[in-house]
């Protein structure tokens, strides 16, 4: 089986890369940073190809699939995001605009193109990263909030209609909380909460993807917060959220 997996320089994409080669699948890795795929490709023991491309980019998702759609690609993994940190009124709209391209378009474009294919093949697997920001609003990183809702309204409304066809079609979403991976530095904020390292998080969506759970949340403090939400007001959620944002910006390491 072949295996494409976005974001795949680094963190849980990076992870997920060599836990699929271990299982003996091909890979296609794409990420921005070529360097980093290549020292990645040089280690697995498997026939890795890579493709530096700018995901951010709505052309480049489609010659992407151009490049590999007849490769039959098995597993498509959609890694590839970051998260903006600050006040939506500060923020930068470059930034964000590039945050929504890269976390909802590329992932939307790269989903429904292989999708077609698989169906057609009644097999395959699609695994949509999404992130526990997912279950509520995120003041202090509104649209990266908002990016992984969409992600994961998306998923769960395409595995019901693919549960309604009867497909042996698998797509489906990982909401993991905080994991130690470069995310942190690059929305400029450090986890107040516990994480798991980037191994621990892909181990367990390889291993619920192949057992084929709709939604993959890795850690036990992190469905047990989905349940309590469940049970407040959502202007209670929205301003807890708040208060562990603004803590996150408290703990972030100086510039």
């Amino acid at each position: 089986m072949k295996a494409l997996i976005t974001g795949a320089s680094s963190g849980i994409g990076r992870d997920m890369a060599r836990i699929l080669a271990a299982r003996g699948c091909d890979l296609i890795l794409v990420a921005r940073r070529e360097d980093r795929l290549e020292e990645l490709r040089q280690e697995l023991p498997v026939k890795v190809r890579t493709i530096a491309l700018d995901l951010s980019v709505e052309e480049n998702c489609k010659a992407l699939y151009k490049q590999v759609g007849d490769e039959k690609v098995g597993v498509l993994i959609n890694n590839a995001g970051f998260g903006v940190f600050g006040p939506f009124d500060e923020t930068s709209l470059d930034q964000e605009l590039e945050l929504i391209h890269t976390n909802i378009c590329a992932a939307h474009i790269l989903t429904k193109l292989f999708l077609q294919d698989m169906v057609k093949r009644n097999k395959g697997y699609i695994l949509n990263v999404a992130s526990s920001a997912a279950f509520c609003p995120g003041p202090l990183m509104a649209a990266y909030y908002a990016s992984k809702a969409y992600v994961l309204s998306l998923t769960q409304a395409v595995n019901e209609e693919l549960r309604k066809k009867g497909s042996r079609v698998y797509v489906g979403a990982f909401c993991p909380g905080p994991v130690r991976t470069e995310f942190n530095a690059r929305a400029g904020v450090e986890f107040a909460a516990p994480s798991i390292s980037s191994e621990q998080a892909a181990q367990i969506a390889i291993q619920k993807m192949i057992q084929r759970k709709p939604v993959i949340i890795p850690s036990l403090s992190m469905k047990a917060t989905k349940f309590a939400e469940r049970l407040l007001p959502d202007r209670v959620v929205t301003r807890a959220c708040y208060h562990i944002q603004h803590g996150k910006q408290k703990n972030a390491p100086q510039k």
